[in-house]
């Protein structure tokens, strides 16, 4: 291991932590991690964009049911029942032993803040948005994975991909079940607020069976009127978020919104049930390549399962609909299925296996809106945005294992 690298970093700053701990019993420092990887068939694959036929592949995929990170978070006790808080969490690439992006070495999470159980928690730095926070754990990603499950493409930001720059981020205690949370991340635009900024606002409600929550989010591209989404973008480490088959025509965006509402109800000690709908929209500006608002509207549900304490099992279906305009008379529509089933072998080691469906019909815009339509294309969850089908069907499995330490 590189003595310069993010991880000794962390091991060095970790171990200082342990052999203080003695002397300071009220503060801790933990460290922690994800290894996760397994074997993904996919029934067809081509690049975002390309127009070549796809042919079936298997490979090794990684951040399948967990993303691969390592990463420490601590607190300190400052009385009166305050405590300063901090979390730096590295993701990699698991198969190459690479950063997960290049030159971040803590782009998953880098934060620090104050909690107080009656006032609640104040951080500031690199989060994922009060929206994905609150709404996040109703949605489909918790027992279908991002990777296969998440709905088409992730168009509605419930798995974690989408964490925020400059963000100051608070969140309400509970109370009567109910919480609040609030974030903004500063676009850093000289002579502007809004430009490459974004904000979110979401609320939860969650006592016995039941869970219900809804949010709202907007993400502004820093550069004025549209176009290439700007450096300065706190979305995504300053790149367009959400980028996929199903979004690739409207890349340049001036704006993204989302709002979505999900619930959950456990139907019994073994049976859980949640749903979810949003309303998805790309608002274009002076700069940008389409003319009309998309808006993506999207219905899902999953049914889990847990046979033993060690074995789960669900089942999800999701149906995204754009609507008509851009010059598009048959607008875009996107069905998955999926199941998944788990096997946890220990409290920490899990062995699992995934599979998803997914048809498109009807049409979209070309790569960052060209103007030309074109058909349609599968791309089921967000772990094949990159990889999509070159056809209106796709269909993939995975087994895998994931462990955590």
């Amino acid at each position: 291991m590189n003595s310069n690298g993010p991880y000794a970093r962390l091991l060095v700053i970790a171990g200082t932590a342990w052999v203080a701990a003695p002397a300071l019993a009220q503060n801790s420092v933990t460290l922690y991690g994800i290894v996760d990887a397994g074997l993904v068939y996919q029934s067809s694959q081509t690049s975002l964009g390309s127009t070549v036929n796809g042919h079936s592949v298997i490979k090794l995929g990684q951040n399948i049911w967990n993303g691969n990170r390592v990463g420490i978070r601590g607190q300190e006790d400052l009385g009166g029942g305050t405590r300063a808080i901090f979390t730096l969490e590295s993701g990699f690439n698991l198969l190459s032993g690479t950063q997960q992006f290049a030159n971040e070495e803590f782009s998953r999470q880098a934060f620090v803040g104050l909690t107080n159980a009656n006032y609640g928690t104040l951080t500031a730095g690199r989060q994922y948005t009060s929206y994905y926070a609150l709404v996040g754990p109703y949605g489909p990603t918790t027992w279908m994975t991002g990777y296969f499950g998440a709905h088409a493409g992730d168009i509605d930001n419930l798995d974690v991909i989408y964490r925020v720059n400059n963000s100051l981020v608070y969140t309400s205690p509970a109370f009567y079940g109910v919480t609040v949370s609030g974030t903004y991340s500063l676009g850093g635009v000289p002579g502007s607020l809004s430009q490459g900024s974004s904000w979110s606002a979401a609320l939860q409600y969650a006592r016995g069976p039941l869970g219900v929550a809804a949010g709202i989010e907007r993400f502004n591209n820093s550069t004025p009127g549209g176009g290439a989404w700007g450096a300065d973008s706190t979305a995504n480490s300053g790149g367009e978020p959400g980028v996929s088959a199903v979004t690739n025509g409207y890349q340049t965006a001036a704006a993204q919104q989302r709002v979505a509402i999900a619930c959950s109800y456990a139907l019994a000690s073994a049976w859980n049930v949640s749903a979810s709908y949003s309303n998805v929209q790309y608002i274009p500006g002076i700069g940008s390549a389409f003319r009309n608002q998309a808006t993506f509207n999207t219905v899902g549900a999953v049914l889990h399962f847990r046979a033993n304490v060690s074995v789960n099992l669900a089942a999800g279906y999701s149906i995204t609909r754009a609507t008509r305009a851009n010059g598009i008379d048959s607008p875009a529509q996107y069905q998955q299925f999926n199941l998944a089933e788990s096997y946890n072998l220990s409290a920490r080691t899990m062995l699992y296996a995934l599979q998803g469906f997914q048809r498109a019909r009807g049409e979209t815009l070309g790569t960052a809106g060209a103007g030309d339509v074109i058909d349609a294309t599968a791309t089921i969850g967000d772990g094949f945005n990159t990889a999509p089908s070159s056809s209106r069907s796709q269909f993939a499995f995975a087994v895998a294992i994931s462990h955590r330490f």
